[in-house]
């Protein structure tokens, strides 16, 4: 079948390519695949507007069918990244040789090392993009390897009572995002010097205006003093009644509380209560890995990324 490249134009687009993951998400018994459409809406919300992480209109790419129908996007995250999401029904090897190919023409970026670099990934199971990649000089980086967790929620939730002292509910209104911001910073930045922190809380405004985004799914744990000590959202898409855990993390000096699995088993109970019946999330790190498995059970599939380099 014959398809139709082009790019990222209207906002018309980003929403047909939420129904498009959608799509591609449940044909591939909900497993990720292909982005699930809250990662598609992080990057837009906390990427793209906080992180400057590209744009839609340079960084998106479809591919759609004589009647329409889009068949595959691709697109950037980060700056080098490429990601491809293809429906099953038209996953051919020479539609991604096209898309590989066209992500080295546009989306290569800047390497810390020199020269330019990109990284495309793959389930670990998809022998026929290992092979176009290998063909075409790509590494693949076992190091960076992504774990890909998925908890049927229809299983008994653990039993986890908060830390004595902590309590655990949903995040408050405006005044509360400062000690939200300073606690993300604390977790996911415990070797810099305090001083590189901006105090700019306004970036979580900007989560919060993502279209998934549900108040009663931002959690927190909060000291006895009142201050977030750790936290985690949960995107829950109806839709394919899934929840997705972005992100997860506790300043280092509660560490060891037990407080990110109060949160994740809060979550969980939750989204039961909406109706969800999956739960998922990503790690990358042992610790991480070690919480999601302990809590969301030994349900994952294997994210591999693959890089090449151009000196």
């Amino acid at each position: 079948m014959k398809l139709t490249l082009h790019k990222y134009q209207t906002q018309d687009g980003y929403w047909r390519m939420r129904n498009f993951l959608r799509d591609v998400f449940m044909q591939n018994n909900r497993r990720m695949l292909s982005w699930p459409v809250a990662r598609l809406d992080y990057w837009c919300w906390h990427g793209i507007l906080n992180l400057s992480d590209g744009s839609l209109e340079t960084g998106v790419y479809l591919w759609e069918t004589e009647a329409g129908q889009l068949a595959a996007v691709l697109n950037r995250e980060g700056a080098g990244q490429a990601f491809l999401q293809i429906h099953p029904a038209f996953k051919t090897p020479d539609l991604e040789e096209q898309m590989i190919a066209l992500a080295e023409e546009h989306l290569r970026g800047p390497s810390q090392r020199g020269g330019l670099v990109l990284w495309i990934g793959c389930d670990s199971g998809d022998s026929q993009r290992q092979g176009i990649l290998q063909r075409r000089g790509y590494v693949h980086i076992t190091d960076a390897d992504e774990y890909q967790w998925l908890r049927n929620l229809e299983l008994p939730i653990p039993d986890n009572p908060v830390r004595e002292g902590y309590t655990i509910r949903s995040l408050g209104g405006v005044t509360e995002l400062p000690s939200r911001s300073w606690a993300s910073w604390r977790a996911f930045h415990p070797d810099e010097p305090d001083d590189q922190y901006d105090r700019d809380w306004s970036w979580h405004q900007n989560i919060q205006s993502a279209p998934l985004y549900r108040q009663d799914m931002d959690l927190v744990a909060i000291t006895p003093s009142g201050e977030v000590a750790a936290f985690t959202t949960i995107w829950y898409d109806e839709v394919t009644r899934c929840g997705y855990f972005e992100p997860v993390g506790c300043m280092p000096e509660h560490q060891r509380h037990g407080l990110a699995r109060s949160l994740l088993c809060e979550g969980m109970r939750r989204l039961l209560k909406v109706d969800a019946t999956q739960g998922m999330t990503i790690g990358g790190e042992i610790p991480a890995n070690a919480l999601y498995q302990s809590v969301l059970g030994p349900v994952h599939d294997l994210y591999q990324p693959w890089e090449k380099r151009w000196l």
